[in-house]
Parts: structure tokens; C-alpha cells; sequence
């Protein structure tokens, strides 16, 4: 069964630190660019952060650009989201997609529409 399973997310304090897990299976982890995206409630999906297949290439969205950092084990089918210098702005549900096209060579701002498989996703809350 193709399935990406989120956690790690919880309640941290203004300036804290979390870190996301997004853990694959069902299919070949490697060979696919994922993405971490996010969503406040009443708000639409925003994207934050895509890493190509071989983890070299990284992009973020300029709001978390130096506070947050995306990696992956594919020995382990996991992606990371290191959130540092948390804000209330980064409270959300955080969600990580497979990109149905596969990997790219150049991480960028992929098309939401572009993912076909997400997960349950994590709460973030961030108390100030």
C-alpha cells in the first residue's frame, strides 16, 4: 500500500524547535521529489518546502527560508523537517506529498496539484 505517515508534530513555545518526520512506503522512495506543505485552518494549502529524490537539491517558501530545513534518509523512506525559531505564523497542519512526476535534478516550487500521494499530516501549534 503507497502511504506517507507524518508525526513529531506537538505544542512548542515562540523560538522553539521541532522536527517532522514523514516515513514512506509502497513504493521506491528514492526515485521521487517530496514536498512538505501546510495548512492553517479556514486557509488554503501553502507550500514550504520541496527536496529532490537524491536529497542534493532543496527549496524553500521565503517565510522559512534559515529557520526551516528539509532531508531524507532513503535508507529509511524518510523525509525531515527540521522547524527552528518557531512563530505563530508557522502554526498549521503539516503535510508531506509524493510528486507524481517523479524526481526532479532542481528543487523549486512544485505545483500542488502535481502531488498524488499525501498523508494525514502533523499539528504544529506554536504558543506565544
Amino acid at each position: 500500500q503507497v502511504q506517507l505517515v507524518e508525526s513529531g508534530g506537538g505544542l512548542v513555545q515562540f523560538g522553539g524547535s521541532l522536527r517532522l518526520s514523514c516515513v514512506a512506503s509502497g513504493f521506491t522512495f528514492s526515485r521521487y521529489a517530496m514536498t512538505w506543505v501546510r495548512q492553517v485552518p479556514g486557509k488554503g494549502l501553502e507550500w514550504v518546502s520541496t527536496i529532490n529524490g537524491g536529497g542534493q537539491s532543496t527549496s524553500y517558501t521565503g517565510p522559512v527560508k534559515g529557520r526551516f530545513t528539509v532531508s531524507r534518509d532513503n535508507a529509511k523512506n524518510t523525509m525531515y523537517l527540521q522547524m527552528k525559531s518557531l512563530k505563530p505564523d508557522d502554526a498549521a497542519v503539516y503535510y508531506c506529498a509524493r510528486y507524481f512526476g517523479g524526481d526532479v535534478r532542481t528543487a523549486s516550487q512544485l505545483r500542488l496539484g502535481d502531488h498524488d500521494i499525501w498523508g494525514q499530516g502533523t499539528q504544529v501549534t506554536v504558543s506565544s
